[in-house]
């Protein structure tokens, strides 16, 4: 397996939402969903090697399951894991750029 591979495995997707907008431009923080046995080191690594930027800090959040119904019918909304990942200033990615 080729580590630029393993970089695609610890990323999953960006969240795209007004919060994480409002981060993006005024503190230049990215956030994505990641695998949920990645650390902030792997995290790191893979937004430099597969953006080619430098990344300053990285928070990583562990967002909990929730109770959901529906009816009668009761379950969970599955937890996951996010990172907040904030790079050197003068940088940008263009995962999450507004249109």
């Amino acid at each position: 397996m080729t580590p630029k591979f393993h970089h695609f495995n610890t990323l999953r997707k960006p969240v795209i939402t007004e919060k994480s907008y409002t981060a993006t431009s005024k503190a230049n923080q990215y956030t994505f969903r990641i695998a949920p046995d990645a650390s902030k080191v792997q995290v790191k690594a893979a937004i430099e090697s597969i953006f080619e930027v430098q990344v300053e800090k990285v928070q990583v959040i562990n967002v909990p399951s929730k109770p959901k119904r529906r009816g009668a019918q009761s379950g969970t909304r599955g937890g996951y894991r996010k990172a907040v990942v904030r790079l050197v200033e003068g940088q940008s990615l263009e995962v999450a750029e507004e249109a």
